[in-house]
């Protein structure tokens, strides 16, 4: 599939199927990563706009959730990505929103501790920007825009992006851009 035709098959709304697992960078006491548990919604529109919600859940079945993000930006590609033919490399800089809402009181409680300075008292249910500012759970500083190198696919209908690396790395750098597929999202 030639960037162009990657481009406009990738045009609409897609959605997780079934709560996802992802490594995380976080460690239980014992040194093995925590899981991170999701599910997302992801847009994209004409000129390169995305909108990517992302649902977290303190459990394997998506019962408690913990926080909505919400990032709207714009994707650059950047050429092909070897995992498969089509594959491209593409980076998404979230430079239009930077949102969250926390869903559960503890997370709550741990934003009042440690995101505080520019942000208004954290309650459930209530979203905040958190756009161009410093972030510390998310380790965004402030005067700068988040952005991922990551991969897009699709085959069979089903859209690709990476997956998380196994030691929970991000994929912050280049260096870091994913070398294999995660759980596709289907067609809303």
């Amino acid at each position: 599939m030639t960037t162009a035709k990657l481009k406009q098959a990738l045009l609409g709304e897609w959605v997780s199927f079934a709560p996802e697992v992802r490594p995380s960078a976080a460690k239980n006491p014992d040194g093995t990563l925590k899981p991170f548990y999701l599910s997302r919604e992801f847009k994209a529109s004409p000129g390169d706009a995305f909108e990517l919600t992302i649902v977290s859940y303190a459990d394997p079945y998506g019962k408690a959730p913990l926080a909505r993000i919400y990032i709207k930006g714009h994707m650059a590609w950047q050429g092909d990505h070897p995992i498969a033919a089509g594959a491209q490399k593409v980076d998404f800089t979230a430079d239009m929103a930077y949102e969250v809402t926390p869903l559960l009181q503890g997370f709550v409680d741990v934003l009042n501790k440690v995101a505080v300075d520019g942000y208004v008292p954290w309650e459930v249910g209530k979203t905040q920007s958190i756009f161009g500012k410093t972030f510390v759970p998310f380790g965004l500083a402030a005067g700068t825009n988040f952005k991922e190198y990551d991969l897009v696919y699709i085959t069979h209908d089903l859209l690709f992006w990476g997956a998380r690396n196994i030691d929970g790395r991000g994929f912050d750098t280049e260096e870091n851009r994913p070398t294999n597929l995660q759980i596709p999202l289907v067609r809303k």
